[in-house]
């Protein structure tokens, strides 16, 4: 009897040993899973995140937050710098930021055929990034291929009015083919006007150089009549100008691409996470409140969630 009691002693302290085993490794995060998620955003794209302060502010800054809370990791920040300038290329410059593990995810990423999927060139230069080095401005990088996440905001143009201009109701382009029209010059606003109607607009249309607040400025002080503008530009200089008079027609241009997060094709599995994360937060109202939170005019996601690519002839009509 003394030796059966031994055993059964012996074999419950191994069960309790194994179960005190079982929950610990149970609670020891999978492989990578403790380290931040690691997002680029741009440093200076209000109001969408802004390098300012101790961790930034803006919509992606805190939707990305929220995001990483939702897959249990902490949030780290890699701040790049966008150059407009004809040297240099966007899509090739954050494929070589995620390619040099400078990040996990690339936020506010526009979703085109164009701009995913395996580059045109094998190698390209890193932007400037935060925490960069001499060295890092002259090598070039490898670069992979790139898959979207789930988008999470449209970003559409928007038209809008002078203050001169009165009440007007604004359904299409046509409404305003009598006002002085305004846009940033080399952009996809300016392309739109320019090609309208086979170029109907062009001689009611005045460029502006690009800057952030150059063409509203403009807008508010009636040098023009009416500008098409990136919906999230007037929502950023709204908020730097809280007395604006200018007003939006509630005119959105029809073509527009979405917004999502990119990552490199390897790192699939990440991005599954995320779009079960994003499903949730879209279903729930989180990223529309998120949104308004930060100032910005909210405009969910369309079909087809990554653009097959804008047409001359879709121009032009």
């Amino acid at each position: 009897m003394g030796i059966r009691r031994e055993r059964g002693q012996a074999v419950n302290r191994f069960v309790a040993a194994g179960l005190l085993v079982a929950a610990a490794l149970a609670s020891v995060p999978a492989a990578g899973e403790d380290r931040p998620l690691r997002v680029c955003m741009d440093e200076n794209a209000p109001p969408y995140s802004v390098a300012r302060g101790a961790s930034g502010s803006g919509f992606d800054v805190a939707l990305a937050g929220a995001l990483a809370g939702r897959l249990g990791r902490p949030l780290a920040i890699q701040w790049f710098e966008t150059e407009f300038d004809e040297d240099s290329s966007p899509k090739l410059e954050l494929n070589a930021l995620l390619s040099d593990g400078r990040c996990d995810l690339v936020a506010a990423y526009p979703l085109s055929v164009d701009t995913l999927g395996k580059p045109g060139l094998g190698t390209a230069r890193l932007p400037d990034f935060r925490g960069a080095v001499a060295r890092d401005r002259r090598r070039r990088v490898d670069l992979g291929v790139l898959v979207p996440s789930r988008p999470y905001q449209r970003a559409p143009l928007t038209l809008l009015l002078a203050p001169q201009v009165g009440e007007r109701r604004v359904a299409s382009l046509a409404d305003i083919a009598d006002l002085r029209i305004g846009v940033v010059g080399g952009t996809f606003a300016d392309a739109i006007l320019m090609l309208y109607h086979k170029g109907e607009l062009i001689n009611r249309i005045t460029h502006y150089p690009r800057g952030r607040d150059a063409l509203l400025a403009g807008l508010e002080a009636g040098e023009i009549d009416a500008a098409l503008v990136a919906l999230h530009r007037f929502d950023a200089y709204r908020r730097e100008h809280p007395n604006t008079r200018l007003r939006g027609t509630g005119f959105n241009y029809p073509l527009a691409l979405n917004l999502g997060y990119v990552a490199l094709s390897e790192n699939a599995a990440l991005l599954d996470r995320v779009n079960t994360a994003l499903d949730s937060m879209l279903v729930s109202g989180e990223v529309a409140a998120v949104a308004k939170a930060a100032g910005v005019t909210y405009v969910a996601p369309a079909e087809p969630f990554v653009s097959p690519g804008i047409t001359f002839k879709q121009i032009e009509n």
